[in-house]
């Protein structure tokens, strides 16, 4: 079966030139080429050029992932109040998150992350300590009202995430697959030879005692980091601090 697409027969209407408001140069590139086209405010359409190279990335980090041992689900968008009652998320997580109310008056939210939905899960399914560690992940559109959408698919409102979440038996396991996980990212970023740098980082909302996030260094970035010339230290600004002061005491 021939699965060549003629470029005549292609749907990719580019544009000479974009609006002054939109300053990132990856947002511009992508308007002009034919990627993407905005439908609202932090709210883009992916022509077939975009899904194209979306569906090469998720393919990438599909296969590494596979190599130790994740397992993809696909968890609703839709999610109830009761379940971010219980993690008593619902009023913390703030004003980004989307909610909404069905005909019988019952309260739901438009899925920013997956920890509810993914944990309730777990809770009703594993039965004994040989099904662990399990490492379950999805490629799952994310709703989120940001306070400042404008730089294309870098900080949209609605978006695609890779987010996998693992349960345990003990802290060695725990341990264990954090560093597999983290090992996993870092090949994934070699790939596409990424400048990046992996930044200690506050967990918010989702909690727990170690954050890291993996930085891309660019211009059009919006976070300020420290990184130390001297070793591979890097943190968000306000972590560093935090770091400085903790070990001048």
């Amino acid at each position: 079966m021939n699965n060549i697409q003629k470029t005549s027969d292609l749907f990719f209407p580019t544009i000479k030139n974009v609006t002054k408001d939109i300053k990132t140069n990856s947002h511009i590139l992508m308007l002009k080429a034919g990627i993407i086209r905005q439908t609202a405010t932090g709210i883009y359409t992916l022509l077939p050029l975009g899904l194209l190279s979306l569906n090469k990335l998720q393919n990438i980090i599909k296969n590494i992932l596979k190599e130790i041992n994740c397992q993809e689900i696909l968890m609703p968008i839709l999610q109830p109040k009761d379940l971010w009652d219980n993690t008593k998320r619902w009023d913390k997580y703030g004003e980004q998150l989307f909610k909404l109310v069905d005909r019988n008056k019952r309260q739901f939210c438009l899925g920013p992350t997956h920890e509810e939905i993914v944990t309730n899960l777990f809770k009703f399914n594993i039965f004994k300590y040989k099904q662990l560690p399990i490492i379950l992940y999805q490629i799952q559109t994310k709703f989120r009202d940001e306070y400042r959408p404008k730089s294309g698919l870098i900080r949209a409102r609605e978006f695609l995430m890779k987010d996998a979440y693992s349960f345990h038996m003990n802290k060695k396991c725990l341990n264990n697959t954090y560093n597999n996980i983290r090992n996993a990212y870092i090949k994934i970023l070699k790939i596409f030879n990424l400048n990046y740098k992996i930044v200690i980082a506050d967990s918010g909302t989702i909690g727990g005692n170690l954050s890291e996030e993996f930085h891309i260094i660019s211009n059009c970035g919006e976070d300020n980091i420290a990184i130390s010339n001297k070793s591979c230290f890097a943190a968000k600004i306000e972590m560093g601090f935090l770091a400085s002061k903790i070990s001048s005491n």
